[in-house]
């Protein structure tokens, strides 16, 4: 079912599969925790199926609510669009066990490419963490620290969506329903398994972009130190030279050299063996 403004229908369906009205509820209200519950005659799913945009870099989210019964797999979503078309194409062309096997091979199936789904978009993840590294270490800007950010963020809403899929997973697994045979179990161990991949491959983008965020304080921080080395250095090479303007600037009445012809040009020698002395000094200190 697409779509979830139709009441109605769903009331419907909950009435029609003895389906409890707050399940019903948590079907409706689309800010649920992905899990599991198992009421005996029939086992309640939510997890959260995720697209990324590529125009803005940003993962969006809408909540899959499936139903496994005796006889029947229910799915319900926000809106149209999602990665099930693969499931469908098999189950229209008879294609492997999806036909043979049970709804809870249906179920797993599902699950699984939701959970499939997500290594595209750490992929895509990924490709922009590479190239926000390439941009930190040639030219690093104020808009780099923006997008580090911005990633971060997206981090955070797909570790909150993934991680607790490990424990939906591993209910489905170990919840010793007759809704669930021993045959699909052992799928279910192999999409476990990849949510685990899934949480390190997140773990470890998360480590990077603190990383990344760390080399772009030390960038900034450096090139800060680089500027105000030189401007110390300028103004050192300038104090004993503004010094001797500053001698030869008073007003007094009897200074000697005033008088002398050769005064300006010799003043000007030693302004410019201050500086060149001065210059040669910190070079060999490997201060320039």
């Amino acid at each position: 079912m697409d779509g979830l403004h139709q009441v109605d229908i769903i009331e419907t369906l909950g009435n029609h599969f003895d389906v409890h009205p707050l399940i019903m509820e948590d079907i409706v209200h689309t800010d649920q925790r992905p899990k599991m519950e198992d009421f005996g005659h029939y086992i309640f799913i939510v997890l959260k199926m995720l697209r990324f945009n590529e125009s803005n870099y940003e993962i969006m989210g809408e909540q899959i609510s499936l139903i496994l019964g005796n006889d029947v797999v229910i799915s319900f979503q926000e809106t149209e669009g999602d990665t099930f078309d693969p499931v469908r194409e098999r189950i229209r062309n008879s294609k492997g066990r999806i036909r043979k096997m049970g709804p809870d091979y249906l179920a797993y199936t599902l699950v699984d490419s939701v959970v499939d789904n997500y290594f595209l978009i750490l992929e895509k993840l990924g490709e922009r963490i590479e190239d926000i590294e390439e941009e930190l270490v040639t030219d690093p800007i104020p808009e780099t620290l923006q997008t580090i950010h911005e990633m971060k963020r997206e981090m955070i809403f797909l570790r909150k969506s993934v991680w607790p899929l490990r424990e939906l997973i591993s209910g489905l697994e170990r919840s010793g329903s007759t809704l669930i045979q021993d045959s699909t179990a052992i799928y279910l161990k192999d999409v476990y398994d990849h949510t685990i991949q899934i949480i390190d491959t997140i773990e470890t983008f998360r480590d990077m972009l603190s990383g990344m965020l760390d080399i772009y304080l030390s960038s900034v921080s450096n090139r800060m130190n680089e500027v105000m080395k030189v401007l110390t250095i300028i103004a050192t090479i300038f104090i004993p030279l503004t010094f001797i303007a500053g001698v030869y600037g008073m007003n007094f009445e009897y200074m000697p050299e005033l008088g002398w012809q050769w005064s300006y040009p010799l003043l000007w020698v030693v302004f410019i063996g201050i500086g060149v002395s001065m210059s040669m000094f910190f070079k060999r200190k490997r201060w320039l």
